[in-house]
């Protein structure tokens, strides 16, 4: 309560209505399966569009499982899977989807050895070391930042000599732009070129220190052997002297990174000191820094395609170090480099070593430990449906592709899949799970998997659709769970949630891979079933509505979909009423604000009645309270609401009329 001691006028603010509910989104979709590249842990990155995926999941070619043969030390290749992830990611936005998360999982190659966790034998990752091929403890690793085939990429690393810093006189030097930890390179313009047959000049290389022991700053460099330590930089003579002319070089490295075969972009980043230790207003700016294990953010780790280490943390590297391990790898070349008197006139392939990434592989097909992910307790990040569990948005969870093969050797795998899909959407209680069958499954196979869940929180739909595949141009059965995802926002955007995503055309889709027909879905539809069908003069459709439960207070998708959105949209409405004074003031002001939000939905058509008292109700008093419950800090508030149902069924009966009854 405000205080008033002193004489005067007060003017103050205040409320003469009530909090209002603003309903939530509820077409938000998380996707979790395996991707050509991309991180496999942390927080997904929204994404609103296939470019958006592809440019950090990578592109839509198939994927290349291989596997372990007992008895053999090498691995074999299993025949190319298709790219269910970015097809459903495709069909998401084509039927109408707008907010897409996407969590790629991936299983290294593993062997199990006899009484002891699963060893992994390769991990994926696509690497190559400076200066040699075999990873000695002081090497340099440049490796792929994510796992899979992707990463096996064409790199450049390219030298770049910076415009001449020294200038001024002989007795008032100036060193333009030079920063601490520079590496440069000194010569004098003067000087003849080192001869062919004889070793190139040593010490051209020299790391910039500033002194600042002695009261004044002074310029030290430090050369790359023995008789070049110590150098000053009171020992150079600047451009106006006609017997010698030194310059000095910043020199930096310059990275490129090319895209696959298949497609993407050219990515360049310029000007990277060489020294590990170098900063720039004491923030760290070395090629390692740049390409560090964990960048600054989560945004840099999506887009720096690479990682660059030292293999030995132990040993201190200086830029002088990791410019000899480069030279040791341009091999003849680094003689032109070392040797020059004038690198302005070197071209850039004389500057540049290219490097290709091997090793990188898509690794087995993940299976349930994947999918269902885990919270790393050293850096905090989450993998599979753990790391969607942080983000509230997401009201609609699938798994394309993770039925792949359920009537074959994947069975258990895809069931355990499903269960952990539906589990997280229940345990999270604002989502609904869009759970695909299997492929190639006869009536009876499918009625055998659905019987195997039930769930309100939960849809089953079949069969899989047959699209144009892109990469091999033939027909291809995809999931369903990518374009029922679409469907489903389409139908909340175009209509409303509470209206029944069925009766929905499928717009991408050629046809399916099985024709279900009247009699068929007569069987499928009571047990669950959700089935897509053809109808003449009316296209491919999505014919069913129903949840994947055995109670019939639940039976429909739209109605459990509804409720989702009362119920979290009241929980985001009302967080302002924690910690309030539980009295007769705050009861009055729940009710009114939940009675806004549910008159708002009876105007709109979501709810049963001619009037809003038949449409709903809420109670907050003493009534809905006991003493006990207000003794321990418990607001009790009831509310009922006449939800509409999807007309399945329409029936007209029809019958035989006299013209002379009345």
């Amino acid at each position: 309560m405000p205080e008033y001691l002193a004489p005067g006028v007060y003017v103050e603010e205040t409320s003469y209505r009530a909090k209002s509910i603003e309903g939530v989104s509820t077409t938000t979709t998380g996707f979790v399966g395996p991707a050509r590249y991309g991180p496999v842990d942390g927080e997904p990155e929204l994404l609103t569009s296939l470019v958006e995926f592809e440019r950090i999941y990578g592109d839509r070619q198939q994927l290349q499982y291989r596997r372990l043969v007992e008895g053999r030390t090498e691995a074999e290749d299993l025949p190319p899977q298709h790219n269910f992830l970015w097809h459903a990611v495709r069909a998401f936005f084509e039927e109408g989807g707008k907010r897409l998360y996407v969590q790629r999982v991936f299983r290294p190659l593993q062997r199990v050895v006899a009484g002891k966790a699963p060893v992994i034998v390769d991990s994926g990752f696509a690497e190559t070391f400076l200066p040699t091929e075999s990873p000695p403890d002081d090497a340099i690793t440049i490796r792929a930042r994510h796992p899979g085939a992707t990463g096996n990429r064409r790199i450049r690393l390219s030298l770049r000599f910076g415009p001449n810093a020294l200038s001024g006189t002989r007795d008032a030097r100036r060193l333009n732009g030079l920063l601490e930890r520079d590496v440069v390179w000194t010569a004098d313009r003067r000087q003849p070129p080192s001869p062919p047959d004889s070793p190139p000049a040593r010490g051209a290389f020299f790391l910039a220190q500033l002194d600042a022991s002695g009261g004044v700053p002074r310029w030290t460099f430090t050369g790359m052997d023995a008789a070049s330590e110590g150098t000053d930089a009171e020992d150079l003579v600047p451009d106006p002297n006609p017997a010698r002319s030194d310059q000095v070089r910043v020199v930096t490295v310059t990275v490129t990174v090319y895209p696959t075969e298949e497609e993407g972009v050219t990515a360049v980043w310029d000007n990277l000191p060489l020294d590990p230790a170098h900063a720039r207003a004491g923030v760290p700016d070395s090629l390692f820094a740049k390409f560090a294990v964990h960048p600054e953010n989560r945004a840099l780790a999506r887009s720096l395609p690479i990682v660059v280490e030292r293999g030995d943390h132990t040993t201190v590297l200086d830029g002088l170090d990791v410019l000899q391990r480069l030279l040791d790898a341009f091999g003849d070349t680094a003689a032109t480099i070392t040797g020059a008197t004038d690198v302005t006139v070197l071209d850039e392939e004389a500057r540049s070593l290219d490097l290709r990434l091997d090793g990188g592989d898509d690794g087995e097909r993940p299976t349930i430990d994947e999918y269902q992910g885990e919270e790393d307790v050293e850096t905090g990040l989450k993998s599979g449906l753990v790391a969607l569990e942080d983000i509230e948005d997401i009201s609609i969870v699938a798994a394309p592709g993770s039925t792949f093969d359920y009537q074959g050797e994947y069975r258990d795998q895809a069931a355990a899949v499903i269960n952990a899909l539906i589990g997280h959407a229940t345990r999270m209680r604002y989502r609904i799970a869009v759970v695909d069958s299997g492929n190639g499954q006869a009536i009876r196979d499918v009625r055998a998997m659905r019987a195997m869940i039930d769930s309100k929180y939960a849809a089953f739909y079949y069969p899989w659709i047959r699209i144009l595949d892109p990469v091999t141009q033939r027909e291809l059965d995809v999931p369903p769970s990518g374009f029922v995802a679409g469907i489903y926002a389409r139908n909340d955007i175009e209509r409303a949630v509470y209206k029944a995503p069925a009766n929905e055309v499928v717009i991408s889709a050629l046809g399916f891979e099985s024709l279900v027909n009247k009699a068929q879905q007569d069987v499928l539809n009571p047990e669950g079933i959700n089935c897509f069908r053809f109808f003449e003069g009316r296209g491919n459709r999505l014919w069913g509505a129903r949840t994947a439960s055995s109670d019939p207070e639940w039976k429909y998708v739209n109605l459990r979909r509804y409720f989702i959105y009362l119920e979290r949209s009241v929980d985001r409405g009302t967080q302002w009423a924690v910690f309030e004074p539980n009295g007769e003031r705050l009861w009055a002001n729940v009710r009114r604000t939940i009675e806004d939000f549910l008159l708002n939905e009876f105007m709109l058509g979501a709810l049963l009645g001619a009037k809003p008292e038949e449409a709903f109700f809420v109670k907050c008093d003493r009534s809905t309270m006991t003493q006990n419950d207000l003794d321990n800090g418990r607001l009790v508030c009831l509310i009922g609401v006449a939800a509409l149902r999807p007309a399945e069924f329409v029936i007209f009966r029809i019958g035989q009329w006299t013209a002379d009854r009345r």
